[in-house]
């Protein structure tokens, strides 16, 4: 694969995973030309990969734009991720003391970033925890698979999350440390599969997005107060929802 479209798609992803990019929000191909400086067709070819892995979408009158996963989307995401992390955590026998050290600095860290407030940071250490996990344990595709998983679930969460549960997601992260620390694999998993459980149990999937938001907020009275109207996220493309909010997975 061409760097340059490596460069974009990794660009990408690791924003949604941080929360940086909203469901819906369109890809310019031109615009992601001049920012990576490379051409359209090397940017097409990006775009072209993330659709294989569910990230973005394409439309004759939208172009490329970041997916809207639907409620039925979202069950399904949560219930392959179930099957795959649990199923990762039934398969091991032992593990490595210098991974139970790497997950313990990393539940340590997601600590950090939620006490600071830290948004977007404990939003990314969050859901990299379980990409973290998959990696440490040396399985490189199902890295991969799981890390598109995230993303995804990650986009779902922005759409249908309506309160924000980090605290309660890292505890979760430190409990599953602590089974695979005392070689307690059965109750990681069953740890694992109850984490992901509670992450999509606090999902409001009768939420529908907002597709009139921007529209209402450019419209409001208010916006014309001191300043001349502007609708935010025009220049990206973004669309407004009526939840919005950072992962907490």
């Amino acid at each position: 694969m061409n760097p340059a479209a490596a460069n974009i798609e990794e660009a990408i992803l690791s924003a949604i995973l941080a929360g940086r990019i909203n469901p819906g929000t369109r890809l310019g191909e031109q615009k992601l030309a001049d920012l990576f400086s490379v051409s359209r067709t090397r940017v097409r070819e990006a775009m072209m990969r993330l659709e294989t892995r569910g990230v973005v979408q394409v439309s004759a009158r939208r172009g490329w734009y970041v997916v809207e996963p639907s409620a039925d989307e979202a069950r399904e995401a949560f219930q392959t991720r179930r099957v795959i992390e649990t199923g990762l955590l039934h398969t091991l026998r032992a593990v490595p003391p210098a991974v139970v050290k790497s997950l313990k600095e990393h539940v340590a860290i997601e600590r950090e970033a939620i006490a600071a407030g830290d948004v977007h940071s404990r939003a990314c250490l969050l859901g990299d925890f379980h990409i973290h996990l998959a990696d440490a344990l040396g399985n490189r595709l199902l890295t991969e698979i799981i890390r598109d998983l995230t993303a995804r679930t990650t986009l779902i969460s922005m759409l249908y999350q309506p309160t924000e549960k980090a605290a309660e997601s890292s505890h979760d992260h430190e409990d599953i440390v602590a089974a695979l620390e005392a070689g307690d694999i059965p109750l990681a998993a069953r740890l694992m599969d109850e984490h992901i459980q509670k992450v999509e149990a606090g999902l409001d999937l009768t939420a529908k997005p907002d597709p009139l938001a921007g529209l209402r907020e450019l419209l409001s009275p208010s916006t014309f107060v001191g300043a001349p109207p502007s609708m935010p996220g025009a220049a990206n493309g973004a669309h407004h929802h009526s939840h919005s909010h950072a992962k907490e997975d």
